[in-house]
């Protein structure tokens, strides 16, 4: 048994075993031990998550359904239900409250749990490593892997070796040891770019991280190489992050129907991306002056920026500045993927312009628009260009947080709650 009491620091990660997949299987009986992958909606193509019997097969998170249908003819296609992971994951998230208040929401399925300043009510690692994946299946009939550390990233490390369903515990006075044969790559972070830069100084494993001095990496990555220098000994000290942050950027980006080359889908995608940035920023009181527009053509992403005349959160507007890139720089080659981004949010002036009467009359309709369209579903009410456009399911995206600007979906935990 690992007693914990006089660890320096008491960590451990929850990674939720197939979260999307085993949702529907557990949701639905009859998807319960057969091939299941999760789509964008029944016209998504590609695979968003699968469960672990599409896993036996080789199916892969990203990969095309097509090519996953050709591995495995029995696969299930389910379309995403982005409302209930995300209340699913809204109720684990308050149940482990009952274990400790020191709670990081790593994305929808992934969170990190601090218990340095409770760990005297535990008794050891196991222990609590078992408690927490009770209780989640007590409040959801899920299953989850647990790691638990001295530190975020060795956790993180130990949730992925034994899923799903498993949980392994590093005293942090063995994480050195354990990671030294580890590859470099397997830890959260060090990207393929990274790695690369590492190689070139023979790092290849964590436990070459001593080789090369920490200036090296700082020098090249900052704060980001200093910290990957002392993750790889099992020292991360990145403390969890429990405020969220004022947004930097705020967008919206969807993958399309490969090569599409009809100029007035195209508009219906961007008009839909323009839409949900404008309701983001509109929802959090906030208004941008600057944009990002871009479209993925087959030779990489063109784009342009784009500056409004006044600070806005006005579908419409951000809408006519993404037609000045299909005017400008689209010349009808095949599209693949668009994005509108919000590049200078920054608070809403809720004063407004006294020189602009149909500026607050826009931003009443469009106040009183997402009041109706959050109560009674997103779409209730549109502008006539969506009226008889795409089916464009919601998704959650893997910074998603139950609330705040990063919840950019609508099931937020307000909504939740005038549910119950």
């Amino acid at each position: 048994m690992s007693e914990i009491k006089d660890w320096p620091r008491v960590v451990a990660h929850v990674d939720m075993d197939s979260f999307f997949a085993s949702i529907e299987q557990r949701d639905f009986p009859e998807l319960r031990g057969i091939p299941v992958a999760i789509t964008n909606g029944m016209r998504g193509s590609c695979v968003i998550t699968r469960s672990y019997e599409a896993r036996v097969f080789g199916i892969k998170t990203g990969m095309h359904l097509k090519e996953a249908k050709q591995l495995c003819p029995t696969l299930v296609q389910r379309a995403t239900r982005p409302e209930t992971y995300a209340e699913v994951s809204s109720t684990i998230t308050t149940s482990l409250q009952a274990l400790t208040p020191d709670i990081e929401i790593f994305s929808v399925d992934e969170a990190f749990l601090e218990f340095t300043q409770c760990r005297k009510l535990y008794k050891n690692a196991e222990e609590l490593a078992l408690k927490i994946k009770r209780i989640i299946w007590e409040v959801s009939h899920l299953t989850c892997s647990v790691g638990i550390s001295g530190d975020k990233s060795t956790a993180k490390f130990a949730s992925k070796r034994l899923k799903p369903n498993g949980f392994l515990i590093i005293p942090p006075q063995e994480a050195e040891k354990i990671l030294a044969p580890i590859p470099v790559t397997d830890l959260c972070g060090v990207a393929k770019g990274i790695a690369r830069f590492l190689a070139q100084y023979g790092v290849y494993h964590c436990g070459d991280m001593k080789k090369i001095p920490v200036s090296v990496l700082a020098r090249r990555f900052g704060n980001i190489g200093r910290r990957i220098w002392m993750m790889a000994q099992g020292k991360d000290i990145e403390m969890l992050k429990q405020e969220e942050s004022a947004p930097k950027t705020l967008g919206h980006g969807k993958v399309m129907p490969p090569n599409t080359q009809d100029k007035t889908a195209i508009l219906m995608f961007l008009n839909h991306m323009a839409e949900k940035v404008a309701y983001r920023l509109r929802k959090h009181q906030l208004q941008a002056q600057q944009f990002f527009v871009g479209i993925k053509l087959e030779t990489g992403w063109i784009g342009i920026k784009c500056r409004a005349t006044l600070p806005t959160n006005d579908g419409d507007v951000i809408y006519n500045m993404t037609r000045s890139l299909i005017e400008m720089e689209w010349h009808g080659e095949g599209v693949f993927q668009c994005q509108v981004t919000a590049l200078d949010p920054m608070p809403e002036d809720l004063q407004g312009d006294l020189f602009a009467p149909q500026k607050l009359y826009k931003n009443d309709l469009n106040h009183v628009m997402d009041a109706i369209n959050e109560r009674y579903g997103m779409g209730t009410l549109t502008n006539g260009i969506r009226m008889h456009g795409l089916e464009m399911p919601d998704v959650i995206a893997p910074a998603w947080r139950p609330t705040g600007h990063r919840s950019n979906i609508y099931a937020t935990k307000d909504r939740l709650k005038k549910k119950t």
